[in-house]
């Protein structure tokens, strides 16, 4: 899999405390520089391919929505990738082409620099997505900014700062507009 987009930092914590955060879906709302992930559907970390988890997600546009995500890769301490596969939409469905399933990945990856460095990889992989799709989130570039944020975020919770906790404030914020504002 090659990311359509891909954004790193070097965190000074281990990997295995890292991935720890990462495979717990419940810290994904802490963790979501987008603001669109809101909380999850209990409470069970990740440990195997195959797995699932939903995430309640709200989107500037089409209201809130749960999202399915199928874990494709696992490989502890140094890799999680998930498919985002169903979701429901309060207001209108998805954008995109309605013949095709709109197949993404995100992922996390994370290659250890000493014993209490790593670096720590955000991906997208949109590869996949219909041409409408790709064009409006401009083959992932329209992510970057929520990945950069999701990555500080992940720093701040692994060191016991305070990450931004979701509350209705913060994380009902425009993403988009927030993106297109900052071109």
């Amino acid at each position: 899999m090659t990311p359509s987009i891909s954004v790193s930092r070097d965190i000074p914590a281990p990997a295995a405390a890292l991935f720890v955060l990462l495979a717990d879906p419940a810290n994904h709302p802490a963790l979501d520089g987008t603001g669109m992930a809101q909380s999850a559907e209990g409470n069970a970390p990740l440990t195997k391919v195959g797995e699932t988890f939903v995430m309640n997600m709200t989107h500037w546009s089409l209201g809130d929505y749960g999202m399915e995500n199928l874990v494709v890769e696992f490989e502890p301490n140094r890799r999680i990738v998930w498919q985002p596969r169903a979701h429901t939409y309060e207001a209108q469905p998805f954008p995109g082409d309605k013949n095709r399933p709109e197949i993404r990945y995100w992922g996390w990856e994370l290659e250890p620099l000493g014993a209490d460095l790593t670096r720590v990889s955000e991906f997208f992989d949109g590869s996949r997505l219909s041409e409408g799709l790709r064009t409006f989130i401009q083959d992932g570039e329209f992510w970057r900014k929520g990945m950069i944020s999701s990555l500080e975020n992940l720093e701040r919770l692994a060191l016991g700062s305070e990450a931004p906790r979701p509350d209705q404030a913060a994380k009902r914020k425009n993403y988009f507009d927030e993106v297109h504002r900052s071109d």
